[in-house]
């Protein structure tokens, strides 16, 4: 799919959100790895896992990424260049001040954390300078988040269904908005370089 004129790669943001599910730790592998530094952009990802399981995300990816990753904590503020993952059994959101809150209200399309939850609160603190991701899925967890993202001047990208290991969540989100970029994830990983660079311009 053509990207929207009016959200053309050139175009700055401040912060990248991204939501996955099932098939999401390889999908994030190829989106993030080999990404040169210097990176500058605050990545914001929820990645399902069952409840009650301690995650091992930030050291996963810590070993393969030339960028600080952390779980992301309450009251923590986004820092230029970090991945940050949702912590397990608990919703991710920024604030305004573009801090991070958590909290254990109830599970939002079957998820705690969600991604529509991140995806909107995001789109809140950042509007049109936020760029907003979603990867392979298996339900529909991401497409109002992604069409807040949307609907306050953010860019909108998904994963082709053709190429997800699961299609669902990038089905989904199609059928909620037109998003701007529809694509494999290589040349996702080609988007969202081109977003870093524009953002160092």
């Amino acid at each position: 799919m053509k990207p929207n004129d009016r959200q053309s790669p050139g175009r700055r943001v401040e912060a990248i959100v991204v939501g996955a599910s099932a098939g999401g730790i390889e999908a994030l592998m190829v989106l993030l790895h080999g990404i040169p530094p210097p990176w500058r952009l605050p990545v914001a990802v929820v990645l399902h896992l069952p409840e009650g399981h301690e995650s091992h995300l930030a050291e996963i990816f810590a070993e393969r990424l030339h960028m600080p990753v952390h779980e992301a904590a309450d009251k923590m503020p986004l820092a230029p260049g970090s991945l940050y993952f949702a912590p397990p059994g608990y919703h991710l959101s920024i604030e305004r001040d573009r801090c991070f809150s958590l909290s254990c209200e109830p599970p939002v399309r079957f998820s705690r954390p969600s991604i529509d939850v991140l995806m909107a609160s995001a789109a809140d603190a950042y509007g049109p300078a936020l760029a907003g991701f979603l990867l392979t899925g298996a339900n529909d967890d991401g497409a109002e988040g992604l069409l807040r993202i949307h609907l306050a001047g953010g860019i909108t990208a998904v994963q082709d269904p053709k190429e997800a290991r699961i299609p669902t969540m990038p089905q989904a989100a199609i059928a909620r908005h037109s998003p701007d970029h529809v694509l494999p994830m290589r040349e996702l990983r080609a988007l969202l370089l081109q977003l870093e660079s524009a953002h160092a311009d």
